[in-house]
């Protein structure tokens, strides 16, 4: 009897929580639009009049029962009983409760510019269909600003990086955030990626003083303990101006450079540089323009793709998978014929304007000066183009940035 007063006591619009000896708090549920539309500033709205409830009730409802409860909820009002009680968010935060009640939350490719301050198209390859992604004004760019790395649900920015001092790193759909200090003022980095994993987050990036004569070195953020490490030896292995982003693969970051063309990885627990050897190194490698890797982060797997031409002019683009055992590559796919030529043509040959990223079974292949995507569906081994943007104004020309946003309830800043 008392299970059924609890559920349907839940799942009326309106219910009131109290902490013993605190002021009773009315929560008002909505059905929803998307949470990409949700602002925690924005009040809400009353459905029905309140329903008042013992709240001894609440507060001595057994963890499963309660479990239960909050699983049928709307997952927006979860997001906003959060902020009830400490008990509360860790229930809904925690591990078994966000593995055991599945949330359909959807992934997109964020598009970032350097004109773009307060939000963020996002494009939805489920429903081919854009919305967008408000900031909140504590996070609001300017035009010194700048999204630099997503990893798992967290977006890492840059402020003011003529004076960079701090980065940030938010979780849009939690609305939190955290600001990491810098570790010297100034600070000129390079390659900036941030990392995920179960345990938390690290940052990787190339750091060198003022002088342009002086070395480089690797610098690593771990959030486990807030600090900063410096390792050197980047530039035995890495080239000034390599524009590239590493590619996490096995707890280190891989990156493909060009003249010569090695691929160089560095651990990021330690620091340490590796350079690959052998014949198995890069595939057609007297054929070779550019080269590019992507890595999935579910099967571990390590791709590379790359313009087959000769004189530096490409004529076709492949996609190699690595085998770690015999480590060799293996060609699974080539672009056909008629989508390279309007590829090559509009990156004008340029390809340092080219770059790549994964994205939920998803090579994306990517142009800085260019506002579409096309990406190959490994599982369907089909290519597409993700349209332009709707909303885009004519103006913007190039600064085009994409990245894999995939939200996490879980991760945390």
């Amino acid at each position: 009897i008392w299970f059924n007063l609890l559920l349907v006591q839940t799942l009326t619009t309106m219910f009131r929580l109290r902490a013993h000896g605190k002021k009773p708090i009315t929560i008002t549920t909505t059905t929803a639009s998307s949470f990409l539309y949700w602002s925690p500033e924005s009040s809400p709205t009353t459905l029905s009049s309140p329903t008042n409830m013992d709240p001894t009730i609440w507060s001595n409802l057994p963890n499963h029962l309660l479990e239960h409860i909050l699983s049928l909820l709307p997952f927006k009002t979860l997001l906003t009983l959060r902020s009830i009680s400490r008990h509360l968010r860790s229930l809904i935060l925690s591990p078994s409760f966000i593995s055991d009640h599945s949330f359909s939350l959807p992934s997109f490719l964020l598009l970032s510019h350097p004109q773009s301050f307060n939000s963020f198209p996002l494009f939805n390859p489920n429903l081919i269909s854009w919305c967008t992604l408000p900031l909140p004004r504590s996070l609001s760019l300017t035009n010194a600003s700048s999204l630099l790395s997503s990893s798992n649900g967290l977006l890492c920015f840059s402020i003011s990086p003529s004076s960079v001092s701090s980065l940030s790193i938010f979780n849009p759909l939690t609305r939190s955030s955290r600001s990491i200090k810098l570790p010297c003022y100034p600070f000129p980095f390079e390659l900036l990626s941030l990392v995920t994993s179960p345990d938390g987050y690290k940052i990787f990036t190339l750091c060198s003083s003022s002088s342009a004569a002086s070395s480089r070195s690797v610098c690593l953020y771990d959030s486990g303990d807030r600090s900063w490490r410096k390792f050197g030896g980047v530039d035995q292995v890495l080239p000034r101006g390599f524009n590239q982003d590493g590619v996490f693969y096995n707890g280190s970051l891989y990156f493909a450079r060009s003249e010569p063309f090695l691929i160089v990885s560095v651990d990021l627990n330690d620091g340490k540089w590796t350079t690959a050897t052998g014949d198995g190194v890069f595939p057609a490698d007297n054929e070779i323009t550019f080269a590019r890797l992507v890595s999935d982060p579910e099967k571990k797997i390590l791709y590379m793709v790359g313009g087959i031409g000769s004189n530096g002019i490409c004529r076709s683009i492949k996609i190699w998978e690595f085998k770690e055992e015999t480590e060799s590559w293996i060609e699974v796919e080539t672009l056909p014929d008629i989508v390279c030529k309007k590829f090559t043509s509009v990156c004008y040959h340029n390809y340092e304007h080219v770059y790549c990223l994964w994205h939920k079974e998803m090579i994306c292949v990517c142009c800085y000066n260019w506002p579409e995507i096309l990406f190959f569906h490994v599982g369907r081994r089909t290519w597409h183009w993700v349209p332009k943007c709707p909303s885009l104004p004519e103006k913007w020309s190039c600064g085009f940035r994409w990245f894999s946003y995939v939200p996490s309830l879980s991760a945390s800043v």
